[in-house]
């Protein structure tokens, strides 16, 4: 994955734009975030770098923002109006949030990300990283095949096929010969099955388990009861 977003910092750092000239001209919507972390901070496209210098020069031209913001509804900026990577509303978990929500910590989440079980969708020069919404559901999964017994590396193995599945298979199987589709297609199967067999285990381990506890709850509440009515006794031993 690239590099692909800015922070507001990254983006001043870069430009030299101070942040009262960022705040006029977000305020004219001459510049626009690509999206916004959980707690509400702007992170910006690699393209707003190029927008930036073509508003200084206008600028230094002796345009008003209110003439530049005319500019841009008519003609637009360079590449300004191309679609941006994600919509402009989206909002996304830093890996703070993301690990309070799948209750792991934040180094658990970067270490899964260095052997490749997860990616962050946005990451910035600084190291800054931005998870979608689905990694919640997907780190939750991580954490389901850790208690069914499956060490990291395989479940890189399993993560490696559903992300091949999704991204190489779906929508692309014409430009895969058949023979290599049918083998990955078989190999996918029986890791789904595998998994299925697993967790038939667990369910059945589940359900014995839940018996026994049942019955020793139900023999523990009998004793407390029968020890309650009991009469105290001074000279009772407590060995």
């Amino acid at each position: 994955m690239q590099n692909n977003i800015y922070t507001r910092q990254e983006i001043m750092n870069k430009t030299g734009v101070t942040p009262e000239q960022l705040k006029a001209w977000q305020s004219f919507k001459l510049l626009q975030p690509v999206g916004y972390t959980d707690d509400k901070q702007p992170v910006y496209s690699h393209r707003l770098l190029e927008q930036i210098e073509k508003i200084k020069g206008l600028l230094d031209m002796g345009y008003e923002l209110s003439d530049i913001q005319k500019i841009i509804r008519k003609i637009g900026l360079p590449q300004a109006e191309q679609k941006p990577a994600v919509p402009a509303d989206a909002s996304f978990l830093t890996v703070g949030t993301l690990a309070q929500r799948v209750d792991a910590s934040p180094r658990t989440l970067k270490y899964w990300e260095t052997i490749g079980i997860i990616e962050p969708d946005m990451r910035s020069e600084g190291g800054f990283r931005l998870y979608s919404e689905h990694w919640v559901y997907l780190c939750q999964l991580i954490k389901d095949l850790q208690l069914f017994g499956y060490s990291l590396e395989e479940i890189k193995e399993i993560s490696d096929y559903f992300r091949e599945l999704a991204v190489r298979m779906q929508g692309h199987l014409e430009a895969i010969s058949k023979s290599t589709a049918a083998a990955q297609i078989q190999a996918w199967q029986h890791e789904i099955d595998a998994l299925f067999e697993k967790i038939e285990q667990y369910k059945q381990g589940i359900q014995r388990w839940e018996e026994l506890l049942k019955r020793k709850r139900k023999e523990i509440n009998q004793l407390q009861s029968q020890n309650q009515k009991r009469p105290d006794s001074k000279g009772a031993s407590h060995a």
